[in-house]
């Protein structure tokens, strides 16, 4: 995407027609809007179009020749540089079905060719939300990048530690060609390190220093170069060199300088960050000068020293205070696995432990709830190869609610040439985040799953009856003994008996297969769920009539109304009656139970059967997948109701523990005698 919404210049907005009246027209509503237009008039010319210009939005007619306007969305999405641009698909007319596919495809809105007005306000909505998507990145990067570039130096005194820790972090942060940091504290002593292509660190020898130092004796403002022969390092190579000056109280004591191969990289957020990283260094250059003034005046040392431990304090105060602000809960161990740090968000919650209990405790008497040898193996593992660990673990709340935690643990040095001091723990909450790419991967593969399945079944099961027919039909010869006194009679026999079991094995799947992709219908009617549940209670007792599992059905007497189709709730309930029975094979109780919740109608299938591993949970409603053995289920099942109750306006969700149980819950909105939801 373009930097246009981050900054004072016009987004430029690429228009996708064949129609050059409509072409036209819309570059002429664009224009009047204040915004800059390009023209394509096929999906070809566009994706030339957009290596060569950068673009902010997508405006494009579906109704392309070649490659259509479907395609090219799809297209658009798949490639990593147009991944996020936004997307507004235009249609000659508004059908439900196409403004369907076009949001399938990839396309953010779906908007009628005729409504220019409406095309112009959208697309400035996308924009305006698309800067602010990029401008919240931008923030929680800046702040990790303080926090972590902060920790680094807070204990660091000498100069040649301050720029090789600066210009070490602002490298890694901006993904820069090269970063090089230089720093003058007191009148002698004086360093400078270049972080060069490879990532080395080297010494002066890449900087022009001379210039450099012309440079800052006559500015103290930021500085981008883009001529060759005004740069400070070394290196032909790069477009644009970034100056940031290490200026505090006044006084400038050095620069931190980052060059890009690509004037683009060079945006506003890698200037503010640049900008922010100097701002730390010139705050840790005066603490430093501090140190070496306290050092080199013996007359009076008490005074430089109280002086020096005030500043000191003051930053610590200000990282601890940066750390406590961030949306992350975060705390260190020494290497004797006692707690150093222990941030505020680590106090907060159902797990929150106050920070003055847990200061200088071993850090396994605090987190009792972890297995001790796999918290510190993990901590071994940081503390011996110096990398960053990270893990995504999950826990259930007291309430029996999933959360997703990425937890990494990151090494850190008080000592360049020591080992690793220190090991920092951050965990960040990712459950909306991995439920979210759940629900996704699972609504893509359903889509996929169900078009597929429209297209193939039918096509199967003309060869499969053929199949069908031919074996019967030599098994009725076999019967009425065409074959008799052949060698091969009971061979033959197996064989056809192996056919025909085989055929209608494929003839199941392709059943479910066809009820998966089968259209929902549209038009729904009033349902009473206590009906839906107890004719599904009398259809699995008369089928499942042996079996050894006891049956409970527990129906209140005002469980109010749904709207849906009836049979299709049936079906939904029967499937995880079914798939309960199968997972208590030598018995158990099967519980279904109605339950108003607020606005909705709720149905839990309890059974008391092997369980679900928790390594399985978000795998069971994908097509196909099942633990049965084969020939004992298709993996459908699951998928079928998942969809039926997603048409329904409704949800399915699972709890199960291994060798306990598992109880699935229908959630359902509830309606009044019209059919309108329930207040």
């Amino acid at each position: 995407m373009s930097l246009a919404s981050n900054s004072d210049q016009p987004a430029n907005i690429l228009v996708i027609d064949e129609d050059i009246d409509a072409r036209e027209h819309l570059r002429s509503v664009f224009e009047s809007a204040g915004y800059c237009v390009t023209i394509a008039v096929d999906a070809t010319s566009a994706l030339r179009l957009l290596q060569k210009v950068i673009c902010d939005l997508v405006v494009l007619d579906l109704a392309l020749s070649g490659v259509d306007g479907f395609a090219l969305c799809k297209i658009l999405r798949a490639q990593p540089s147009t991944s996020k641009l936004p997307l507004i698909a235009l249609s000659q007319n508004e059908v439900e079905t196409e403004k369907l596919e076009a949001f399938a495809a990839g396309a953010d809105d779906y908007v009628a060719k005729t409504a220019t007005a409406e095309i112009v306000s959208r697309s400035g909505t996308h924009l305006r939300a698309a800067q602010r998507e990029s401008a919240l990145m931008g923030s929680n990067r800046e702040l990790r990048f303080l926090a972590d570039l902060g920790r680094g130096l807070l204990r660091t005194l000498e100069p040649e530690q301050l720029v090789r820790r600066v210009a070490g972090a602002t490298f890694e942060a901006t993904g820069a060609a090269m970063c090089a940091a230089c720093v003058s504290v007191g009148d002698k002593n004086e360093a400078a390190c270049v972080f060069d292509r490879e990532g080395s660190a080297e010494g002066s020898a890449l900087l022009r220093v001379d210039r450099l130092k012309s440079w800052l004796i006559s500015s103290t403002s930021p500085l981008l170069i883009s001529e060759k022969r005004k740069f400070f390092l070394r290196d032909e190579a790069h477009a644009v060199e970034y100056v940031a000056p290490l200026s505090f109280g006044g006084r400038t004591k050095g620069a931190l300088i980052v060059a890009f191969d690509k004037a683009e990289d060079c945006d506003d957020t890698e200037c503010r960050l640049v900008d922010a990283a100097a701002q730390q260094a010139a705050l840790a250059a005066h603490i430093s000068s501090l140190y070496q003034d306290a050092r080199d005046a013996s007359a009076n040392l008490t005074i430089e020293v109280e002086r020096r431990t005030a500043e000191v304090q003051a930053q610590r105060r200000f990282i601890e205070a940066i750390i406590d602000s961030l949306p992350l809960s975060l705390y260190a161990i020494d290497r004797n696995y006692e707690i150093v740090a222990w941030n505020r968000n680590r106090e907060l919650g159902e797990l929150g432990i106050p920070r003055g209990s847990v200061l200088g405790k071993n850090i396994f008497d605090v987190l009792t709830r972890q297995k001790q040898e796999l918290l510190e193996d993990e901590f071994a593992l940081v503390f011996k190869t110096g990398d960053i660990q990270r893990i995504e673990h999950a826990t259930v709340t007291a309430a029996g609610k999933m959360k997703h935690w990425l937890i990494s643990k990151i090494p850190m040095w008080t000592e360049l040439n020591a080992g690793v001091s220190h090991v920092i723990t951050i965990g960040e909450e990712i459950t909306d985040r991995v439920e979210a790419n759940r629900a996704v991967a699972r609504a893509e593969k359903l889509a996929a799953i169900g078009r597929l399945a429209a297209g193939v079944v039918h096509e199967i099961n003309n060869p499969l009856a053929t199949i069908s027919a031919c074996a019967e039909a030599l098994e009725s010869r076999v019967t009425e003994g065409a074959f008799e006194g052949s060698e091969a009679l009971d061979d033959l026999r197996e064989y056809l008996g192996l056919i025909r079991s085989e055929a209608f094995r494929c003839k199941m799947i392709t059943n479910g297969l066809l009820d998966f992709s089968r259209t929902r219908p549209s038009e729904h009617t009033l349902v009473n769920l206590a009906d839906v549940i107890s004719s599904a209670a009398r259809l699995l007792s008369h089928q499942h009539r042996d079996d050894k599992v006891e049956l409970q059905i527990e129906l209140p007497d005002n469980l109010p109304q749904v709207s849906g189709d009836g049979s299709q709730l049936q079906q939904a309930v029967i499937a995880l009656a079914t798939n309960a029975i199968d997972a208590m094979p030598d018995g158990g109780v099967l519980k279904i139970a109605g339950q108003r919740l607020r606005r909705n109608v709720l149905v839990k299938v309890s059974d008391t059967g092997v369980g679900i591993p928790q390594e399985n949970i978000a795998k069971i409603f994908e097509p196909f997948f099942t633990t049965k053995e084969v020939g004992k289920g298709t993996g459908l099942g699951l998928a079928v109701c998942y969809g039926i109750l997603t048409e329904h306006g409704g949800s399915l969700d699972v709890q199960s523990k291994t060798g306990v149980g598992t109880t699935f819950t229908i959630s359902l909105p509830a309606v009044d005698s019209d059919g309108d939801p329930q207040v």
